[in-house]
């Protein structure tokens, strides 16, 4: 049977390749239907569209989703790369015609702040039509790369903005793959540029451990000290424990974002597969795992917090169903927060308080008891809205967002704004308990579990069956050894013994904290003359044994985290990279130069190997390979001259009297040779900085090299034929694939990077 099925197959399989290869030359594979009657009745009869508009939905969802593009807004280059993008490339395009069509230029989307994000409807076929939209499409793969830019659906924006996040928040990020709204968060944790090290953090988790990788390389391309890269599911993720006063306190997380697996039929207009795969199981199956993932998140929030849950779905099933359920389950723990007015100009309709539920079979269910017995494994209670219609009202569904794509020309999504205003019910029906332990004992253990369970810890003795939604097995091991003896010797009631968790994927280089009086700092110490508040304890390496290769540096906050949650946590990576040893710098009286990606961090606390360079300067910098010293402008050769060989900072500080100069400072790593300088920037940067000073750079017609105009100086003038490339060894710059300009959040390569000094090694 199985040889005769083979076969079949292969003849099928023939029969389908010379039925394409005798269509014609070029006739290629046939274009997916966009049609899904199934899809259509399903939304039809659950009344989420207003009447009439419903043709306007579908023929919206047929079209190609707009590109979309979002300036990172915490970098202090943002303001100048809207400048550069509105002067240089929006009014060009205006007047461009193609074909007879008249291009329509970007546009900024309405509700978004500060006119940092921006969507254009230009297709591939036009870009390779006009070499101005060549240059365009280069700027923007450019500015991707060094993090300026960030390409993501407009719909995917709006959960951060939500959140209303500080920089003093503690945030959570439980399914955080691909990273955009990760990228985000952290933007929005550094608001304030001047400080360097926020108070808050972002943990970013995802289940899978190669899209952890993809996570990481949006991530850093921030260059932020307080983001940590995490390998976990999502539904039963550890519960972690910081020190606080010389006592161990469970984290409680202040903003939460639960961007849950969906059947993701709202994007539909950018995966076309959805539209042949789409059934009304699928969000069934999902059901349960969103839930799941959602119950966890509230169990982690901090009393008082804000957790987002977001789907790129618009099935009611893995919507308003999982709301109300969590809202039933938390017996007045939660509520629905208002947040129409958060978004001024973001159109969205408001969640729906009935809907019903569809077999794939195409049977209607509209409450659970119509449902047979022999579905109940597949069709769960909490799918249905709650047959009280006094609950009902008082969750106030209605504050749920749906938006629908044909409204402002997006993807379909739905948001829900939860605020936690006392401790989970099943959480309160245990005893805490609590155990002093001195801060350099735990810092000398490099963080072990111990015990603590404040009143909102899930922590659960061995019956908690039939306790209303309540924790996941995850608790049995969230709890260790030590704090079951504790709980004997208190008399109190304590958790099962658990079993050591395993963690599969990677394995990755440890995170090895230095101590205060680690012989590195010395030479480090005088050579850089860093000032007595730098904070020698945040700096950590990736190998106990051996030289150390590079140095990072990460929060207090997640150093705390770190050191004490070291057995229970699958960390991917953290820290941003400050120096870099070199084998030639020891002759110079330092082992270590400083490293490109952490120079806006680290610059605050160094005191000497300073150089004031001016906008000149850069160029020069930047388009030659090792300028003599007398090729800078006379103060910045006088200031080279006075140091010796070895590792500087090149420092530019705006002159507000000069509007056509660039407005924001900018710090470069470099070298000071014998006789020469040079910058140490990736390529990526050297081209962001360049078009930050007026200077045009793109690629030639066939991608042979990298070529600079001089804006400022008449505008024809080429400066070089080619940027100089840095080698290797003294940067480790990334280089992502071409920019399509068809919307995906997916960036870069997914496969795991090994480099230890870039994306967190494989060990």
């Amino acid at each position: 049977m199985g040889k005769r099925s083979r076969q079949r197959q292969k003849n099928q399989a023939t029969g389908g390749r010379d039925s394409r290869d005798n269509a014609g030359w070029g006739a290629g594979y046939a274009d997916i239907v966009k049609e899904n009657k199934l899809f259509e009745h399903y939304y039809k009869e659950q009344g989420l569209v207003p009447e009439g508009e419903l043709q306007q939905f579908m023929e919206a969802m047929r079209e190609p989703l707009p590109a979309t593009i979002r300036i990172t807004g915490y970098k202090s280059h943002a303001k100048e790369i809207l400048h550069c993008l509105k002067e240089k490339y929006f009014k060009d395009i205006q007047e461009l015609e193609i074909d007879g069509q008249k291009i329509e230029a970007p546009q900024p989307l309405s509700w978004y702040p500060d006119e940092q994000a921006w969507h254009t409807n230009m297709s591939r076929k036009s870009i390779r039509k006009s070499p101005l939209l060549e240059k365009f499409h280069q700027f923007l793969v450019s500015e991707t790369e060094s993090g300026n830019i960030s390409r993501q659906e407009a719909v995917s924006m709006i959960p951060p903005l939500l959140m209303k996040i500080e920089p003093h928040h503690k945030i959570l990020d439980m399914c955080a793959a691909p990273g955009s709204k990760t990228a985000q968060l952290i933007e929005m944790l550094h608001a304030d540029m001047d400080v360097p090290f926020p108070e808050g953090f972002v943990i970013a988790n995802d289940v899978d451990n190669k899209r952890c990788y993809l996570l990481v390389h949006q991530a850093k391309r921030l260059n932020s000290p307080c983001i940590m890269v995490v390998n976990h599911d999502a539904s039963c993720i550890p519960t972690l424990q910081i020190l606080s006063d010389g006592k161990k306190d469970i984290l409680f997380y202040d903003r939460i974002l639960c961007d849950v697996p969906c059947s993701g039929d709202g994007t539909m207009r950018k995966n076309i597969d959805v539209w042949k795969k789409w059934t009304t199981s699928n969000s069934l199956h999902l059901h349960g795992l969103q839930l799941r993932i959602a119950v966890r998140g509230v169990e982690q929030l901090a009393v008082g917090g804000r957790m987002v849950y977001s789907t790129c779905s618009l099935n009611p099933i893995e919507d308003e169903a999982i709301i109300a359920a969590l809202l039933e389950k938390s017996e007045g723990a939660l509520e629905l927060a208002d947040s129409s007015a958060d978004l001024p100009g973001l159109k969205w309709m408001p969640g729906v308080t009935s809907w019903k539920l569809m077999t794939k079979e195409g049977q209607w269910y509209s409450d659970w008891s119509e449902v047979p017995s022999n579905r109940h494994t597949q069709i769960r209670p909490t799918m249905f809205p709650p047959s009280d219609p006094e609950k009902l009202a008082s969750m106030h569904l209605e504050r749920c967002m749906r938006i629908l794509p044909h409204h402002q020309n997006t993807g379909g999504f739905f948001v829900a704004v939860l605020v936690k205003t006392a401790p989970m019910p099943w959480n309160k029906r245990y005893p805490k308990l609590r155990k002093e332990v001195s801060s350099s004992a735990a810092e000398q253990t490099g963080g072990s579990v111990a015990a603590s369970t404040p009143a909102d810890a899930p922590c659960f003795p061995e019956s908690v069956e039939g306790q209303g939604g309540g924790p996941e097995k995850e608790a049995s091991k969230e709890v260790s050894l030590a704090q079951e003896t504790a709980a004997k010797q208190d008399r109190v009631c304590g958790p099962p013994p658990m079993k050591k968790m395993k963690l599969f994927g990677y394995k990755e280089d440890p995170f090895v904290f230095l101590t205060e009086d680690d012989p590195v700092f010395t030479a480090i110490q005088s050579f850089y003359d860093l000032s007595p508040d730098f904070p020698k304890l945040n700096v950590l390496t990736r190998t106990h044994e051996g030289k150390k290769r590079h140095l990072y540096m990460v929060s207090k906050e997640l150093r705390n985290v770190l050191l004490n949650n070291s057995e229970r946590m699958k960390v991917i990576n953290t820290g941003v990279k400050v120096w870099s040893r070199n084998s030639d710098g020891e002759e110079f009286g330092c082992a270590f130069r400083l490293a490109q990606e952490g120079i806006y961090t680290l610059q605050p606390y160094i005191r000497s190997r300073i150089i004031g360079v001016s906008v000149e300067d850069i160029k020069v910098l930047l388009t030659q390979e090792n300028p003599f010293l007398s090729r800078l402008e006379d103060d910045a050769h006088a200031q080279a001259k006075k140091l010796r060989m070895g590792s500087i900072v090149l420092k530019y500080i705006p002159n507000p009297g000069n509007p056509e100069e660039p407005q924001c400072p900018i710090q470069l790593c470099g070298w000071r040779g014998k006789t020469s300088i040079r910058a140490f920037v990736p390529n990526n940067e050297k081209f962001h900085y360049l078009r930050m000073l007026g200077m045009e750079v793109f690629r030639d017609k066939q991608g042979q090299g990298q070529k600079q105009r001089d804006g400022e100086k008449g505008g024809k003038k080429e400066v070089e034929d080619e940027v100089e490339k840095v080698t290797e060894e003294e940067m480790e710059a990334e280089n992502v694939g071409d920019l399509d300009l068809k919307n995906s959040e997916d960036n870069g390569s997914s496969e795991p990077k090994t480099d230890s000094g870039t994306q967190g090694a494989s060990g």
